[in-house]
C-alpha cells in the first residue's frame, strides 16, 4: 500500500520498495495521468534515448555519402510549402 505523506506545503506518495523494484521506477522520472478512479503512475519513456549515438555509428560505418544532405538542407520558407 502507498501512502501520502507532507513535504513542505506539497504531498508525496511513499510507495513501499517492492513495489518500486516490481514496476521498474527506482531512479526514473514518473509521469503522473489521472485516470476515471484514481492516478496511474508510470516511468517516463525517453523514446529517443540513444538515436544520436545508433545515427552517428551508422554513419561513421557507412561513411558521411550515407547521409542525405539534400533533405537537410532543403529551405523551407513556410508549413505551406509542405504538400500533405
Amino acid at each position: 500500500m502507498a501512502y501520502l505523506v507532507k513535504i513542505g506545503n506539497s504531498q508525496g506518495i511513499r510507495i513501499p520498495k517492492p513495489l518500486v523494484e516490481q514496476a521498474n521506477l527506482e531512479g526514473k522520472e514518473l509521469k503522473l495521468q489521472l485516470v476515471s478512479g484514481g492516478l496511474l503512475i508510470t516511468p517516463e519513456r525517453d523514446t529517443r534515448n540513444g538515436w544520436k549515438e545508433k545515427i552517428e555509428q551508422v554513419i561513421e560505418a557507412k561513411g558521411q555519402g550515407f547521409v542525405d544532405n539534400e533533405w537537410l538542407d532543403f529551405p523551407l520558407a513556410s508549413d505551406n510549402e509542405l504538400d500533405w
